[in-house]
């Protein structure tokens, strides 16, 4: 008979983990990915889904890569958005973290224009954790127009 090689071994050994812990989380009508997502949520401050990934050891998504290509352009803000920042006491590094660590609504999101997508971001109020804020962004070619700020309770 032939030697197993390594790769043979760790293989058949993950595929037992996994079985096994796919029969444990059926007994509770769950997966074993489910628990495993669910196990990386941070339980006292939660955790975005775009740092669930690389805690799981998932490469990075769409989701992370709209929002990296956000950060990185000039932002601007609309006067509707001037006014809400400054009528609900939102800082602009509110908006930079949300551009970090938010959750980009594709559903909600219009990215069929003939010239910039419009992505609607929605994530945690840093310090109001009651509170979370939504965030309509124009992203064209050189520059991101925050377009509309809300508070969501």
């Amino acid at each position: 008979m032939k030697e197993k090689t390594i790769d043979y071994l760790l293989r058949s050994t993950w595929m037992g983990v996994t079985k096994m812990y796919n029969e444990e989380a059926g007994k509770k009508g769950s997966t074993m990915a489910t628990g495993f997502a669910l196990i990386s949520i941070d339980p006292d401050e939660g955790t975005p889904s775009t740092s669930l990934g690389p805690k799981m050891g998932i490469v990075a998504t769409s989701l992370s890569r709209t929002l990296k290509n956000i950060r990185l352009k000039e932002r601007v803000y609309t006067n509707e958005a001037l006014d809400a920042l400054k009528n609900n006491q939102i800082d602009t590094s509110d908006i930079s973290n949300l551009l970090l660590k938010g959750d980009v609504l594709f559903s909600q999101s219009n990215t069929k224009l003939d010239s910039c997508d419009v992505y609607v971001i929605e994530g945690a109020h840093k310090g109001k954790p009651k509170e979370k804020l939504k965030i309509s962004v124009e992203n064209c070619n050189k520059i991101a127009t925050i377009q509309k700020i809300s508070i969501i309770k």
